[in-house]
């Protein structure tokens, strides 16, 4: 029991031991919008925002000096990687970094786009998607005695209950369609090809190998000749929120294309194989008993329960659907309220889900309210701009952006990476 306890403590990111003074932690590729929840989520330490596209000579010059003034600092970096001046002093002066990314519930919304994350997942070795080297996610999996903790592999049974009978997933939505009435009446073994964003990290850190969607359908194809071939590309694809690198219409002869929105837990109800890269999609099929084709090494591969293609000499351990699910879900990410930044649990946390779910006025973005006077000028003239500027968006933009400047045009333009449009939410919106 004594040892199980200290597992327990190793892997647990959440610690109990209070913290005098809170961290100086410096955290790198954190856009705007996210900086608020971080410093709700983690009051144990305080934040020094780098700028985006920092250069060389500004950290020379300004950050390095501030880093080295503190005692006992560390790095955060949203992503897999730091950027190289701080990569470079962490290695000289040992400082520790935490990467940091989405977890596997992220949001009650699809089109999650400037919303807190529900859960985080934090790594002082690599995230979970770098199949490249070990993460805490990996040597978690690789090492912790989940049969001496009957007590966590019940609640990780109870966990994927939960998750498969709620439909609940990483990004949600209301169910509009069914999958009878996307797919058509199923004659035949049907197989699933998860479309990603080809240019995604998941994809560029968890593929050795190039691999597009196109390659992925023509693989599904060749090996499943009698079988419905499906192919759903990813929603942000369809959105126009990310680029399409490889065009559908080239292998359109293969497979039926599925263009419809369609919620992830419907779109695998059935499906008899899924074919993927690097998508937690495959490990959603894996935990619903489909067999799972990953053309990449994503964190769930390895372990004995997927078609691998791509070997990862690292693992081999053979784990079971419940010690796996309770790695990834239960003891890896961390949890929070996104109202109040406390931590909170996994259960806690589809249990939101499940309640704003079921009350979808909820989900519907709150838009500004027309006043006679504040940020939006006198008797709120500015709201007049929305129409015209929402044409110009869906011009340049996706419809992801037009959801997100509908719902708060100001915040909209001060969270945009690049500079020029910045400048112009500023001539357009100078206040608030």
């Amino acid at each position: 029991m004594a040892l199980m306890q200290r597992q327990r403590e190793d892997f647990t990111i959440v610690s109990s031991a209070p913290t005098p003074e809170p961290v100086p932690t410096f955290a790198a590729q954190i856009i705007g919008w996210k900086r608020e929840p971080f410093e709700r989520y983690f009051p144990d330490r305080h934040f020094h925002f780098l700028p985006m596209n920092l250069g060389e000579r500004e950290f020379e010059r300004v950050w390095k000096p501030r880093i080295l003034a503190e005692q006992d600092p560390e790095f955060l970096a949203w992503g897999p990687e730091l950027p190289q001046p701080l990569d470079a002093l962490a290695k000289a002066r040992n400082i520790p970094v935490t990467f940091i990314e989405d977890g596997f519930l992220r949001s009650v919304r699809p089109s999650a786009s400037r919303t807190p994350p529900l859960s985080l997942a934090l790594d002082g070795r690599a995230l979970y998607f770098d199949c490249r080297h070990p993460s805490d996610l990996e040597m978690l999996l690789k090492t912790y005695d989940f049969e001496a903790d009957a007590a966590l592999l019940e609640r990780a049974r109870a966990g994927i209950a939960l998750l498969t009978e709620s439909g609940i997933s990483k990004y949600n939505g209301a169910r509009q369609r069914t999958a009878e009435e996307v797919y058509g009446e199923k004659t035949r073994k049907r197989v699933l090809v998860v479309g990603q964003v080809e240019d995604d990290a998941s994809i560029r850190y968890g593929c050795l190998s190039r691999m597009t969607n196109n390659d992925l359908v023509r693989l599904a194809a060749c090996e499943q000749a009698d079988a419905q071939i499906l192919y759903k590309p990813h929603p942000d694809v369809l959105s126009r929120a990310r680029p399409a690198r490889s065009d559908p219409a080239e292998v359109a002869h293969l497979c039926e294309l599925v263009t419809e929105s369609l919620p992830l837990a419907e779109a695998l109800r059935t499906v008899d194989h899924v074919y993927t890269i690097t998508s937690l999609a495959g490990f959603e099929a894996l935990i619903r008993g489909i067999p799972v084709t990953a053309a990449g090494c994503p964190f769930y591969a390895g372990w004995g329960l997927t078609d691998d293609r791509q070997p990862n000499p690292r693992r081999g351990r053979r784990l079971s659907i419940e010690a796996l699910f309770a790695g990834a879900y239960l003891l890896y990410p961390r949890y929070f309220d996104p109202e109040t930044g406390a931590q909170t649990s996994f259960e806690a946390t589809v249990t939101a889900i499940r309640r704003q779910l079921n009350a979808p006025q909820d989900l519907v973005p709150l838009r500004p309210q027309w006043r006679a006077w504040g940020p939006y000028g006198l008797l709120g003239w500015r709201h007049l701009l929305t129409g015209f500027v929402t044409r110009v968006i869906r011009k340049i933009g996706s419809d992801r952006d037009i959801e997100d400047f509908r719902a708060d045009p100001i915040r909209f333009f001060r969270t945009l990476s690049e500079r020029k449009y910045r400048i112009i939410g500023r001539i357009l919106y100078p206040f608030g």
